[in-house]
């Protein structure tokens, strides 16, 4: 199988934030098994400011968030490679680098290069480490964390699986810290997981179970299986693998559709989007149906943004419910120009529209 693994911050980072090289030392020890037993592995690896900020004992000069951030993120990455290349290399296995940011998946030929990049080092036995750039991944246009990121990694990939190694054991049916809670083993395509789903952020990382629920149900929905589990558990990568049914863990079961590149490109671009599209209640039913449909200009109520033709816009109804991403046909001006029109070429074409779900 074709692995993406993404390891949180909250399994490599020592309570006092600095990095636990014993637990990333198992990690790879795991991987290495993987790799063994004939698996392709992608990790897609936080670390980067724990690194850092174990390094540096005194800061001369009082930093904000963002300086403390890009500081010892540059200081950071280049111990964290390097504490990589050291361990695999007791197995004689490759490793290389792949720093990125939000933007650089912005477009399709980014995206294609990406992916290019990384199936050569595959296709050639070296493991790719991926991480956000956060030296300079320091504004709006951050991932989310590196959940986001693992996920458009599995779906750019093809993965088989994607595993986000967290510190908590999966979802839970109520509070994490009740003991009567439960791990909910299986999520079904469709499942509303609502109730169970807690908004607060956790520890060293920037993402919470909301962030990890969301990404794990878009991922599913084009065929690849999401599985959340506890990194900080010994041998949890090979349990996983050899005894499923007696390890915790919470599985997002993929769905069984078959989805195009270009879809799953387009269905991790949202927060890429530069511009809004507006459409009548009798469009957004259309596009909703379980027919595929193109989004025709007669119903476009309102274009908002400054985009060209080929940029991700986002679909919303009247009442500004989510309906769709899409590639739009039209730049701005020129679909402004055809709001309302017939017999015209639609806005967004079905083989390059992503229909939002619900949560």
């Amino acid at each position: 199988m074709r692995l993406v693994i993404k390891i949180g911050s909250n399994v490599l980072t020592r309570n006092d934030g600095k990095l636990d090289v014993t637990r990333m030392s198992a990690i790879v020890d795991q991987v290495a098994w993987l790799r063994k037993e004939g698996h392709e592995v992608v990790l897609v690896s936080s670390g980067a400011v724990a690194s850092g900020r174990g390094e540096l004992k005194n800061v001369t000069k009082r930093l904000d968030s963002v300086e403390q951030r890009q500081l010892f993120s540059a200081l950071g990455q280049a111990k964290l490679i390097n504490l990589y290349y050291n361990l695999f290399r007791e197995y004689h296995i490759h490793v290389g680098q792949v720093l990125t940011m939000k933007e650089s998946f912005g477009t399709r030929r980014e995206y294609l290069n990406q992916r290019a990049c990384m199936t050569v080092m595959l296709d050639n036995g070296v493991i790719p480490i991926v991480n956000e750039n956060d030296t300079v991944s320091v504004t709006e246009l951050m991932f989310t964390d590196n959940d986001e990121l693992s996920g458009l990694i599995a779906s750019m990939m093809d993965a088989d699986a994607l595993i986000i190694l967290s510190n908590i054991d999966g979802i839970y049916n109520g509070s994490p810290a009740d003991p009567d809670s439960k791990v909910i083993a299986r999520v079904e395509p469709g499942r509303n997981l609502s109730e169970y789903i807690q908004q607060e952020k956790s520890g060293f990382g920037r993402g919470g179970m909301t962030t990890k629920c969301s990404i794990a149900r878009r991922v599913a929905e084009e065929g690849i299986r999401v599985v959340i589990a506890n990194g900080k558990r010994d041998d949890i990568l090979r349990n996983l693998m050899e005894h499923p049914e007696t390890t915790l863990h919470t599985e997002f079961v993929a769905a069984g559709s078959d989805v195009s590149n270009m879809k799953k490109w387009i269905a991790h671009s949202g927060s890429f989007a530069k511009g809004l599209i507006r459409i009548n209640d009798k469009a957004a039913e259309a596009l909703r149906g379980e027919k595929a449909v193109s989004l025709l200009m007669v119903g476009v109520t309102a274009v908002e943004g400054d985009f060209e033709e080929g940029d991700i816009v986002s679909i919303v109804d009247e009442h500004d419910n989510a309906v769709a991403i899409g590639r739009c046909a039209y730049a701005a001006e020129e679909a402004a120009k055809l709001i309302g029109k017939h017999d015209v070429k639609p806005l967004v074409h079905y083989d390059y529209l992503y229909m939002e779900n619900p949560t």
